[in-house]
């Protein structure tokens, strides 16, 4: 039997959508507009068809408004610049999101950065990750902003504790770490080159999991009683982290389905009617 409490992201991600719904419609109600959320999607891979239509879907019960533009899978870096700048330059839209991977053909970068920052609503150009890292007024990414909104909703204060982010991606785990930094963790990032893996995520009051290996983080890594946050999403159902074991030595432990992931989309809606208040000055 589990020791480890669960960190359910399912019921806060609820709030966080119906009271961002409500903001929604306020805003529509004021201004006469609706927020705008622009989903661009390249190629047609199963699983970011499935994750498009599920934000359309999570959009359209918090009264935002959806645009959906499908690029074909051999569709140049040019062209989606070009389609991001023309979406970035469009009244009616507030935010936008590029549904990743692009293809390995296609320069993601380049593209992330012809989104307009005002508009990045996934916290995903160099800009957002600047005002990530300095504290100052932004979008985050809406993964690691999830993960603070857990960390909060459980009560756990990074401040003073050693959190061990595993992974180094673009946008989960190097703005997870400077989002922990930024709330005074000693922060220690691992990758797939750390020697010893283990011997440092033992010495973790908080761990962060966002390296894309399925249960790569094993119960007996874990330090008694330490904060295990999965971000990981791997085929069928499994995540970074070996759940059962782990759940035996943790204090407090993500599931997977239903700890970050509902975080992640609530985030991108709330930015969404955030961007929108923005844009048009209320």
């Amino acid at each position: 039997m589990s020791q480890a409490r669960l960190m359910e992201g399912t019921a806060l991600a609820r709030r966080i959508v119906e009271d961002t719904a409500e903001k929604a419609a306020d805003l529509t109600a004021r201004t006469g507009t609706a927020p705008c959320l622009a989903t661009v999607l390249v190629g047609e891979d199963p699983a970011s068809v499935t994750y498009v239509r599920m934000k359309q879907n999570r959009c359209r019960k918090a009264g935002i408004a959806s645009r959906h533009v499908a690029l074909p899978a051999a569709t140049t870096t040019g062209e989606l610049v070009a389609a991001l700048r023309e979406l970035s330059a469009d009244p009616a839209v507030h935010g936008i999101l590029l549904q990743h991977p692009v293809g390995e053909h296609i320069d993601e970068r380049a593209a992330f950065e012809a989104i307009a920052p005002e508009k990045d609503v996934d916290g995903v150009t160099f800009a957002s990750f600047a005002t990530m890292s300095f504290g100052l007024p932004g979008f985050v990414s809406c993964t690691p902003g999830g993960i603070m909104r857990l960390l909060d909703e459980y009560d756990v204060d990074p401040a003073g504790k050693r959190a061990v982010v595993v992974g180094r991606s673009a946008i989960l785990g190097k703005p997870a770490g400077m989002l922990l930094l930024a709330r005074d963790a000693t922060v220690t990032y691992c990758h797939s080159r750390t020697a010893d893996l283990s011997s440092v995520v033992r010495e973790a009051d908080i761990v962060v999991a966002a390296v894309g290996r399925p249960r790569l983080v094993r119960g007996e890594d874990v330090k008694p009683g330490a904060v295990v946050i999965d971000a990981g999403y791997n085929p069928g159902n499994v995540g970074d982290v070996d759940f059962d074991s782990a759940a035996q030595r943790a204090g407090l432990i993500t599931p997977v389905p239903g700890g970050v992931g509902p975080m992640t989309i609530a985030t991108l809606l709330e930015q969404t009617v955030d961007a929108a208040a923005r844009q048009l000055g209320v």
